[in-house]
């Protein structure tokens, strides 16, 4: 791959799409918070600028229920699903009463419905075959340690309010909504359109789902956050899926049958809309869920004191904004000490009783929170190969918004957009980092990126520089070939145990001190630490890191640079709260929105994790990283055509 391949980010490809159930005919589409929304365009500014105002935090109320499934939940004695025979009938009768996409909106526009994430924003095409830019709507947003006050361009507002008009989840115009109407994953169901047919590689497969609450009654609206994905055991190969929710209860999920033979397919209910609700509060309301602390010391005088990136009352603070990057940071001020004698940075905990007992229903392991959705009828296809030619085409001949970005195939992750090398050899290693200097900035999930190698390749030999574990800096050399690998976490926030303050450094302050180089590697990873807060805080960040990055390309054009995506993790009752699958959900879209154009290559982790059949985890099994890792060194040393 030559310097002139750089692949240009595209938007996401395992968006979830919201569809309107209403039966107006004109038809826009927008993305709403992750999901690609279908809503009628008469309503659109409404449901766009007064989502938040009109759906206030759920409260309790007396005919709510707190009972879970095994305590009070009761099925109808033998009730059960409705076979795939006339069902399928059934459903796309109901689905055919909505509009779909491409009807003709008002005013002789036609809405043009893209799938890819390159095209995430809306767009329409006049009569005369021009394309006119949608209205951006601006956002009604809590107001949140001065950040709606930002001196920003008129094309950074712009930017900001684009993306935070994209991420407005469609909430359902319902008011409180007691436990056994929620969402219940175990009576609602999925079926495969055409699951008798044979399908070739290469061959979209739809699945029709229609969820149903806890008294197995249909749900008349949408708001349901699910992931999806195809595999086959035998063969450890596996894609994501695409969700379109409608809106009524039923969802569309769409997925390009990539590989031969048996291929299953597994639907799961990550939050009930009711949930989703309950997050959004969280994270408008209680950014401050996390807390940080710093430890001041003078002598044999020490003081702790409460930090974060906004902090209440009128308490004196220590105020720690970042000089070059204007990235605000503040601690409390010590009774006795200056603000100059902070030492340190750790993670002070997580408050406890965020939930209502009523609210705490919507978020319960093994009843709702990442829950399979079974299928009404068969749960596979059978797909049948293409010739050699017709493979090589449907794999290395996509566009930039291809969907999926790609699949495992024996435990291999094959992107769809280039030929991936496969590093299995440490000596491979060696060859393509030989006389390279290698940063890796951010979190912990680029750390093990770090770990990995130094594990890996026994010529790299970590140097010992003191760092608390798990949070560094760190620093590995390979003398005789002239390799040197360096890590540093992101600055504040960050839920370390202890980060000295003198380590306390911003990636955008990084990378502007890096002359660059063909010899020169950037990999970032900003995003787990970042779940708790409103989404102007991330944008600001990645806004500040861009800029460096652009300059950084710009100053040396043969630097690489590659950005790791968020990735998937396990979920529980308390977890959910602060690192959700649907916080990340946003953070990576914003990431990569941000990061289209730039000139980066990505390495996508959510497909790779959420593809895969290992269980999810935050900090992903070797096999996974391994794949990462090998994607990396692909863009460092691409295979020469």
């Amino acid at each position: 791959m030559s310097e002139g391949d750089r692949i240009r980010v595209p938007i996401v490809g395992r968006a979830q799409i919201k569809g309107d159930s209403s039966r107006t005919p004109s038809l826009g589409r927008k993305v709403a918070r992750g999901q690609l929304c279908v809503s009628a365009l008469g309503n659109a500014p409404r449901s766009k600028a007064a989502a938040v105002s009109q759906h206030p935090r759920p409260r309790p109320s007396q005919s709510w229920t707190n009972r879970s499934r095994g305590s009070g939940v009761r099925r109808r004695s033998g009730a059960r699903k409705p076979g795939p025979g006339g069902l399928v009938l059934r459903l796309l009768s109901r689905l055919s009463r909505s509009p779909a996409a491409g009807e003709r909106p008002a005013g002789g526009q036609t809405w043009m419905e893209y799938l890819d994430h390159e095209t995430a924003s809306a767009t329409f095409i006049d009569s005369g075959g021009q394309f006119v830019s949608s209205q951006v709507i601006r956002i009604s947003r809590n107001p949140y340690c001065g950040y709606e006050r930002q001196i920003l361009s008129s094309r950074e507002r712009l930017e900001e309010d684009s993306l935070l008009a994209a991420l407005q989840w469609q909430e359902p115009d319902v008011g409180p909504v007691p436990f056994l109407k929620s969402t219940d994953p175990s009576s609602s169901y999925f079926v495969i359109l055409n699951s008798a047919a044979f399908f070739r590689v290469g061959s979209q497969l739809e699945v029709l789902v229609h969820v149903q609450d806890f008294q197995r009654k249909p749900k008349k609206y949408g708001g349901d956050y699910l992931q999806a994905r195809i595999h086959s055991p035998k063969l450890q190969a596996g894609a994501v899926g695409r969700v379109v929710d409608y809106q009524n209860g039923f969802y569309k999920v769409f997925f390009t049958l990539l590989w031969p033979g048996q291929v299953k397919v597994s639907i799961s209910l990550v939050h009930p809309s009711e949930g989703i609700r309950v997050l959004q509060y969280l994270q408008e309301k209680k950014p401050d869920r996390v807390y940080f602390k710093s430890l001041f010391r003078s002598g044999r005088i020490s003081e702790t004191t409460e930090c974060n990136v906004c902090l209440p009352g009128s308490l004196p603070l220590c105020n720690f904004t970042d000089l070059y990057t204007g990235e605000p940071w503040f601690c409390f001020k010590p009774k006795k000490l200056p603000c100059s004698s902070r030492i340190n940075h750790f993670k002070g905990g997580y408050l406890k009783g965020l939930l209502t007992a009523t609210e705490n229903a919507f978020f319960q392991s093994g009843v709702n929170i990442k829950m399979p959705i079974n299928s009404s009828g068969p749960d596979w296809v059978t797909v049948i190969p293409r010739n050699i030619k017709e493979t090589n085409s449907l794999e290395l001949s996509q566009g930039l918004g291809t969907f999926p970005s790609g699949y495992y195939y024996k435990d291999q992750w094959r992107p769809r957009r280039f030929k991936m090398r496969q590093f299995n050899d440490p000596d491979n290693i060696t060859e393509c980092l030989q006389r390279k200097v290698v940063y890796f900035f951010g979190d912990s999930t680029i750390r093990q990126w770090f770990e990995y190698l130094t594990t890996f390749v026994p010529d790299l030999v970590e140097f010992n520089l003191g760092s608390p574990k798990n949070v560094g800096p760190f620093l590995a050399v390979d003398q005789k070939h002239n390799i040197l690998l360096k890590y540093r976490c992101h600055g504040p926030p960050i839920r370390f145990t202890t980060v000295f303050s003198s380590d306390l450094r911003y990636v955008a302050n990084e990378l502007n001190g890096i002359v660059g180089g063909k010899n020169t590697v950037v990999a970032i990873a900003v995003w787990s630490h970042f779940s708790t807060f409103p989404l102007e805080v991330y944008i600001r960040r990645l806004r500040n890191i861009r800029r460096a990055v652009v300059q950084l390309l710009d100053r040396s054009p043969k630097t690489v640079v590659v950005i790791r995506t968020a990735n998937v993790q396990e979920l529980g009752p308390e977890i959910s709260l602060f690192n959700s699958d649907w916080y990340n959900f946003q953070l990576d879209t914003i990431l990569r929105k941000m990061f289209s154009g730039v000139g980066v290559y990505l390495v996508d982790a959510w497909e790779m994790t959420l593809a895969h059949y290992l269980p999810h985890k935050l900090h992903p099994d070797e096999v996974i990283v391994k794949n990462q890792v090998d994607m990396f060194l692909s863009f460092v040393c691409p295979l020469e055509t």
